[in-house]
């Protein structure tokens, strides 16, 4: 199942994404695809009837928000391709490395990127999202993860480098939670649809040249360690958004000029689609 938010900011409703590439409303089953929704759907995975019994709708011309409302929390995981770590400067982490950002850096795939005041060094990151489905506190083993996941979703963990690591003050949250740094989507995909996580291809662009070209195979820690992992620490929540880490490639490795005004990103996930941001000055 692929679910898709069509609308201006705030006023965004559900759509089912059909792969005829028809649009379903969504609307007469739930408000919204949030947390209460991805709860209801892991309890009852029949919740979203067939195609034909709702009303299909033609989305030309609308806008795409994030696939995802209102995420109660966005953790993300650090340095979680060995390639990544050795570009950063940094030997690869012995236990997953957590950080977060502020929930409303989330916006739609294609929305413009703000390129922070005082920016000289942001920077892109293809990554996995991980959209939990069920409430998962102090999981068994990593065989418990995959139950409490709802889907995936292509995310963009845009991060300013200088902000993140020089001016941090030792964490790096600064650095990865100015407006805008999280288009999400197009799609949320559900996950007996995407099967194994560790075996997508993750790609981006800016302005139309390669720059990361990776898979969720050389993931240091796997989707299912991961959630597991977090499950020991914290309470994920429905709706919880859970990025899994870049692979190499990023501007801070050196071999790429950093983002500025005009500037294009595009990120994509095999069978997950692709997303496109441009960058403006906040």
């Amino acid at each position: 199942m692929r679910l898709m938010r069509i609308g201006e900011p705030g006023h965004e409703r559900p759509v089912l994404v059909c792969p005829e590439g028809r649009h379903y409303d969504l609307s007469g089953i739930t408000d919204d695809i949030d947390g209460a929704f991805l709860a209801a759907l892991a309890d009852n995975p029949h919740l979203v009837p067939a195609e034909p019994v709702l009303p299909e709708i033609d989305i030309t011309g609308q806008r795409i928000g994030a696939p995802v409302a209102r995420p109660s929390a966005l953790l993300c995981i650090g340095q979680n391709y060995a390639a990544h770590a050795a570009e950063s400067g940094a030997e690869p982490p012995e236990q997953p490395i957590l950080f977060y950002k502020s929930p409303n850096t989330v916006v739609g795939p294609y929305d413009n990127v703000l390129i922070p005041r005082g920016s000289k060094k942001t920077d892109w990151e293809v990554e996995l999202a991980v959209v939990i489905g069920r409430r998962a506190s102090y999981l068994d083993s990593p065989a418990d993860a995959a139950a409490h996941i709802a889907g995936y979703a292509v995310s963009n963990d845009v991060s300013e480098r200088a902000f993140q690591l020089e001016e941090s003050g030792g964490q790096w949250s600064k650095g990865k939670s100015c407006a805008t740094f999280n288009p999400l989507g197009p799609v949320l995909v559900t996950a007996d649809e995407v099967g194994d996580p560790q075996q997508l291809r993750l790609r981006s662009y800016v302005n139309g040249e390669p720059r990361q070209d990776s898979s969720t195979a050389d993931m240091i820690f796997s989707v299912a360690h991961l959630v597991h992992h977090l499950s020991q620490y914290l309470v994920l929540e429905p709706g919880d958004i859970v990025n899994t880490g870049t692979p190499q490639g990023v501007a801070l490795s050196g071999r790429f000029p950093y983002l500025g005004p005009d500037d294009v990103m595009e990120v994509e996930i095999s069978g997950l689609g692709r997303q496109r941001s441009v960058c403006r000055p906040a």
